[in-house]
């Protein structure tokens, strides 16, 4: 039986990986003044019903969510497919969240030689139809220590 490894090369675990990207969003919004809770909860829902959902960072002042993604390319350069489906239900998630909030997909700078654009950059090209209006995407450089907007 061949069993596939998913797993980020030279990392623990994909947990870990998450964790220490979430701990690079944070860092970037407390130098913008903001003190962000990891987990942090908030009611949401389609209609009167509403439920608690987690958003990987947030806090009530300034109201702000954030879900982070350092999500990357495959390994030949292709598609994620099953990666891009998740950032797709955080915009869900974006669009259902008390419109008071700031929304941002914090997500990490990865390029396509094949395509010539970045991971965010292909997502808005091609999904812009899904990104809520207001939701910022905010994509991480590693290698250059800086955030921009997509």
């Amino acid at each position: 039986m061949d069993i596939q490894n998913f797993q980020r090369i030279g990392s623990i675990s994909n947990a870990h990986v998450g964790r220490d990207f979430e701990f690079v969003a944070k860092g970037y919004f407390q130098k913008q003044g903001m003190m962000l809770e990891a987990n942090y909860s908030v009611s949401l829902g389609a209609w009167k019903e509403k439920k608690k959902r987690q958003f990987d960072l947030g806090s009530l002042e300034p109201p702000v969510l954030v879900e982070c993604k350092s999500h990357r390319w495959t390994s030949s350069d292709n598609i994620p497919s099953a990666k891009i489906t998740v950032w797709n239900e955080s915009m869900y998630y974006f669009h259902l969240a008390p419109p008071e909030y700031r929304k941002a997909l914090f997500v990490l700078c990865d390029y396509s030689k094949k395509r010539g654009l970045s991971l965010a950059e292909y997502y808005k090209r091609n999904y812009f139809h899904l990104i809520p209006v207001g939701v910022e995407i905010l994509e991480y450089d590693e290698k250059l220590g800086i955030v921009r907007t997509i």
